[in-house]
């Protein structure tokens, strides 16, 4: 990736602006990891959630690739995430179920450190909301302590659809949110409303899910007429134009061929009223 695929958090934080995601890859995991960052990727999300992640395979595919490329850790962003105890197994719980909040906090946060064989996280992600108001505070404020101590540099939080929820925790939190990211897709009217609020506060919108809940978009004759034009398949015109909204679209996929096409989006752009044609249809 060049310089200018990249984007400035609201934390001063330098993310790529596209992001693997490695959800569901199980002893995959590893391979999948090296291969993305062989192919060009410099921006890795998971999880501390063993339901759905492999992180310790997120660690060894990094320390791979690092050895075989000469990448420095500052050459990476790594994002994971603290998910509260109703996401998990009940039977492969990364912590002590049993602990206060910030506990649970804390001891995710080391079990991260460990698996991403890394002493600092660029990202770290409230996987979802808690029940309550005062419990989220209560995590927010102990995924503050881990940053105000050095141990990752910006905050987020994952799966927040309400946006008065959102901007609760953005008014009551000290270090404030630098991270929203959301599944992307028709149900919610894409987050318009949420997204417009991080705009307005460079807060970076993080988008999952976002090829497989949009068949209709990428089967659209807007889209496939672009796809002609510039030579390039539909989801790369959709993440093109993500980007170029200030959205860092996640990718998960396992193709190397998918992965070039996921990087080669940053080599062409699209115009106001191509941007406008693709935004008519969210």
């Amino acid at each position: 990736m060049s310089t200018n695929d990249f984007i400035i958090s609201a934390a001063g934080v330098r993310m790529p602006g596209i992001i693997y995601g490695t959800a569901w890859k199980q002893e995959r995991t590893a391979a999948l990891v090296e291969q993305a960052l062989t192919l060009g990727f410099r921006g890795i999300d998971t999880a501390c959630q063993p339901k759905h992640y492999h992180e310790a395979g997120v660690g060894e595919g990094v320390s791979a690739a690092c050895r075989t490329l000469g990448l420095a850790r500052a050459d990476l962003y790594l994002q994971s995430k603290f998910t509260p105890l109703n996401g998990h197994d009940p039977l492969r719980i990364p912590y002590d179920a049993k602990a206060s909040l910030p506990e649970q906090v804390a001891q995710s946060f080391q079990v991260s450190l460990k698996n991403l064989q890394t002493d600092y996280l660029d990202g770290l992600v409230l996987h979802s909301p808690l029940a309550d108001r005062k419990q989220l505070l209560e995590v927010w404020q102990a995924l503050e302590a881990i940053q105000q101590s050095g141990g990752a540099k910006q905050l987020g939080i994952s799966n927040c659809y309400d946006p008065a929820l959102f901007e609760f925790l953005y008014e009551n939190a000290t270090v404030k949110p630098a991270v929203l990211q959301n599944r992307f897709y028709a149900d919610t009217g894409y987050d318009k409303q949420l997204r417009a609020f991080c705009r307005q506060r460079q807060i970076v919108y993080q988008s999952f899910w976002t090829l497989t809940a949009n068949p209709k978009i990428l089967a659209d004759a807007a889209v496939n007429a672009l796809a002609e034009k510039y030579q390039r398949g539909p989801a790369q015109i959709f993440f093109r134009y993500l980007t170029q909204n200030g959205i860092v679209p996640l990718t998960g996929t396992t193709s190397a061929a998918h992965i070039r096409e996921d990087l080669a989006i940053f080599d062409f752009e699209l115009t106001s009223a191509e941007c406008a044609a693709v935004a008519a249809l969210l």
